[in-house]
């Protein structure tokens, strides 16, 4: 049996069968239903059929257009099943989003999830050429158009097995330079590229995982990152190479509230999800009294300690192993159930994260696996090893990635992991991918352990009309650890100096307890000379140790969070840079005119 995914999935279903595999709940439900490993073999072969049915040829494009569900897979599977190639978009797309890459990849097929989803769908049918059929996944929308088909009947199309020896035959036919997907970038800075990922790219992936990470068959992931990105999407066809189980989680807000009654073993984690969890933990600490407090701090102070020697590969002294012990009943634990309790490791990356982060939960006993990768990389290019590892780093060059260092700084990247090529944009290809190296825009350095250092986005980097260079990382970074600072956003490129955008942690500032504050609105709270003052303080307090052309010399305090659903952060949670530099060019260009 030829080596593919798709062959991978059915090996595993033959030697599970009626384990389970997927763990999700229904619509209004608040329980947790299975599915098998038998079942989803079963089902993803009848979107193969189905498809077929349809006229889908091997190589063309079909879209999902949804949140993450066992549909979700399901479709994947079967798509790849037929030598077509999947093509997702994030489940908060715009009109417009999906027109641009439906188009360019010439779609015409798309599976979509909710009623929104669906409704941006048919006017995709109308607005393209190509585009021919929509496949509803949720089972309460009754599809209106002759062009669009519910899940249940379009899984029937062929239960007749007309289509089973063409099925069987195209699967045969996989190459491990076949197409599995070609997945568009966020596009922070400049136009959206497909990059085209193969079977041979994933199963490499995989081996060299399996040299770095211990995932069994036991064990359970929630899914909750947008299936969309690589990232998740790598992480999910690895735990069914190791034969775990994936709890689908479809709404992302609800992820602390879910993780008690899931309880996952692993799960895969952007920064900004601890952020948010240290925010609620520092809001929620700001209500105890002292001595609550003191405990609270004592305890993540031995914990810091007992990490440590862990992250060193360390036995820890007997006094603090018996220390640790009481931290742990008292504090550390209590934190660990906030996880669901059964946490062994949550691989992060996506963006920067800052080190102290790490420790905090790391001090708890959350070991998170912080990493680097990009799309073009599938992924993971390196992370921390389980028993040594450099909390100010971002881990150990993965086994089998060759990774150096360009004389500008830039990180080179080669091996079985590294992407085709970018969809119909050769030129932007042979910028990128040069003899075999993926040229990722991303500063940085190895250090004398073999542990990669991401300091910048090259692009990102600022150089102040005085002529020094400046990274609004850092700054970012380190205004980002103040807990009544939840955002910001550094500028200063061919400016005299450093200024900055700062959404503050509300939540934090009004529990502060200070007369009259719970009663403003943030539009009122931002604009408070009182409130400007105490940001003033904060902000010279957190730069005292800076250079000082890296100082931020004035900002500008907003009432809104930057979101996805305002368009300031991408799916992945990244910053849009330069459509926030745009946007607020007003409020910037006054805060250089001032004084």
């Amino acid at each position: 049996m030829k080596e593919n995914i798709v062959n991978m999935i059915l090996e595993r279903a033959s030697r599970y069968n009626s384990r389970e595999v997927f763990r999700f709940k229904k619509a209004g439900s608040k329980i947790y239903e299975s599915i098998s490993w038998e079942s989803f073999a079963g089902e993803s072969q009848k979107v193969s059929r189905a498809l077929i049915s349809l006229g889908i040829r091997p190589s063309d494009n079909i879209g999902i257009f949804s949140d993450n569900r066992p549909e979700w897979v399901i479709s994947d599977i079967g798509i790849i099943g037929i030598r077509s190639v999947v093509v997702p978009f994030y489940a908060t797309s715009s009109k417009q989003q999906l027109k641009y890459i439906a188009d360019e990849t010439q779609m015409r097929l798309i599976f979509v999830g909710n009623r929104e989803q669906y409704e941006k769908a048919l006017w995709l049918l109308n607005n393209t050429e190509t585009l021919k059929k929509i496949v509803v996944f949720d089972s309460g929308i009754a599809p209106d158009n002759d062009c669009c088909i519910g899940w249940r009947k379009f899984v029937s199309l062929d239960s007749e097995n007309r289509f089973e020896m063409e099925m069987k035959q195209r699967i045969q036919e996989i190459q491990p330079d076949d197409l599995v997907t070609i997945i568009y970038t966020s596009g922070t800075t400049g136009e959206s590229k497909g990059v085209m990922l193969t079977h041979a790219t994933f199963l490499y992936t995989f081996k060299i995982h399996d040299e770095r990470l211990e995932v069994s068959d036991t064990d359970i992931s929630a899914c909750f990152l947008p299936l969309s990105h690589v990232f998740e999407r790598t992480w999910t066809y690895y735990i069914l190479y190791r034969g775990a189980t994936n709890a689908f989680i479809d709404n992302p807000r609800e992820i602390i509230d879910q993780l008690p009654i899931v309880k996952p073993n692993l799960m895969c984690t952007v920064p900004r999800f601890f952020e948010k969890t240290c925010e609620g933990i520092q809001s929620e600490m700001s209500k105890w009294p002292s001595l609550k407090k003191k405990i609270f701090n004592w305890s993540i102070k031995i914990g810091l300690k007992y990490s440590e020697y862990l992250s060193k590969a360390q036995k820890p002294p007997l006094g603090l192993s018996l220390r640790h012990g009481v931290a742990d009943i008292l504090v550390l634990r209590k934190l660990r159930n906030i996880f669901g309790g059964k946490i062994r490791f949550m691989p992060c990356a996506g963006a920067a994260i800052s080190p102290s982060l790490v420790r905090f939960f790391h001090a708890a006993g959350i070991f998170i696996n912080y990493g680097y990768g990009a799309t073009e990389t599938s992924a993971t290019v390196s992370c921390f090893k389980s028993d040594r590892y450099d909390f100010d780093t971002c881990g150990t060059i993965m086994p089998g990635i060759e990774v150096k260092i360009s004389e500008e700084g830039e990180i080179l990247i080669k091996g079985g992991t590294v992407f085709k090529s970018y969809y119909k944009k050769s030129e932007e290809t042979g910028k990128t991918l040069i003899d075999g190296w993926y040229h990722s825009g991303d500063q940085g350095y190895i250090t004398s352990n073999g542990d990669l250092v991401m300091t910048d986005r090259i692009k990102d980097l600022m150089k102040t009309s005085s002529g020094k260079y400046v990274s609004p990382k850092k700054i970012e970074l380190a205004f980002g650890q103040d807990p009544f600072i939840e955002q910001i956003i550094a500028i200063g490129d061919n400016r005299k100096f450093i200024t900055a955008l700062i959404v503050p942690s509300f939540e934090t500032l009004k529990s502060k307890g200070r007369l009259g504050l719970q009663t403003m609105d943030n539009s009122e709270l931002v604009v408070s000379k009182e409130i400007i003052e105490f940001y003033n303080g904060r902000v010279n307090k957190i730069q005292e140790e800076f250079a000082p052309y890296e100082r931020v010399v004035r900002f500008k305090l907003l009432p809104e969070s930057f979101s996805i659903q305002n368009g300031m952060l991408t799916n992945t949670l990244k910053v849009r840079r330069n459509m926030l530099i745009e946007q607020f060019k007003d409020d910037i260009d006054k805060m250089y005119l001032a004084g």
